[in-house]
């Protein structure tokens, strides 16, 4: 079993940036299988949609946003071991071209440990301050995969899609993972699984812990995922999972890890991503939890 935490960049904690890289050597000496980030580009002060496309309101802990390709090239430079994620990057609002650029970046920097996890996220803000269309951006990940897979695999490159045209252009630098990184996929709706069976190398899901662990929910999620690739002519055993847990706030480290253990063995999943925004305040805090919960689970 891995396990991993996200570096310091949301909320309170993103005030101490500082030590994101203190906080990723300190994490990798302790143990931590991965690194991750999440992406919030701002949050509206008053949203149309709330946070996870429910209701209307958004957590204080979206507010305070680090940027996550500055804090993971961070950490990527000053560990040498641990997988580094992003779970997940709001990908359609990125220029195709920018994106493979930061993630190329992180991942020669890094030996080849990113793991890019993309998501089309769920605020209509968000996508008017970038000027693009909201209601496309289902339609926008589909060319933005293609368009990557060009990207990372040829040179000269270019794309023409309906919502993405990039012109013939010089490509040479390409990511140290041959042919590409594994792209990991996050949603929970049909269109998004079955995205993910015919696209993605990898599925990320959530759960939060105590309050909305569902299994059955995430069995019946992963079917729709095989399903969809065996209609796609692939093998869905090939389709990696990594799972985040949101920790409510005060939970102790020994109810997150039989949380970890009861999830695991039920599901089969062997990579969990532990959300730390919750459940510290500061940098320093946050570390805490990752030398008080690593000891706690039996990782084989």
């Amino acid at each position: 079993m891995k396990i991993g935490f996200t570096l310091p960049h949301l909320h309170t904690q993103a005030h101490q940036v500082d030590k994101a890289a203190y906080f990723a050597r300190e994490a990798e000496k302790a143990g931590a299988d991965s690194l991750w980030v999440g992406d919030r580009n701002f949050a509206a002060v008053d949203p149309k949609v709330g946070a996870g496309g429910f209701g209307n309101t958004i957590p204080v802990e979206y507010n305070t946003p680090a940027d996550p390709f500055v804090v993971l090239g961070v950490a990527a430079a000053v560990t040498e071991r641990v997988q580094l994620g992003t779970h997940v990057l709001i990908a359609p609002l990125y220029p195709p071209v920018q994106l493979a650029r930061s993630l190329t970046s992180i991942d020669l920097v890094s030996g080849g440990r990113l793991i890019p996890g993309f998501g089309i996220g769920w605020s209509p803000e968000e996508y008017e301050a970038t000027g693009l269309d909201f209601t496309t951006r289902g339609a926008r990940m589909n060319e933005l995969l293609d368009a990557l897979e060009i990207l990372w695999t040829q040179d000269p490159a270019e794309y023409h899609g309906r919502l993405i045209d990039l012109p013939l252009h010089h490509s040479p630098l390409k990511p140290a993972q041959r042919p590409r990184p594994p792209i990991y996929l996050g949603g929970s709706a049909e269109t998004a699984l079955r995205r993910i069976g015919r696209r993605g190398d990898g599925w990320l899901p959530l759960c939060i812990v105590p309050t909305f662990v569902s299994v059955e929910m995430m069995r019946a999620q992963r079917a729709i995922i095989d399903e969809a690739a065996r209609e796609a002519g692939r093998d869905p055993a090939a389709i990696d999972t990594i799972l985040r847990v949101n920790v409510d706030r005060g939970v102790p480290a020994g109810e997150i890890a039989d949380a970890v253990k009861s999830i695991g063995e039920q599901t089969g999943f062997d990579h969990f991503l532990i959300e730390l925004t919750y459940l510290a305040d500061t940098a320093d805090a946050a570390l805490d939890v990752v030398h008080d919960l690593l000891p706690r689970i039996d990782r084989g």
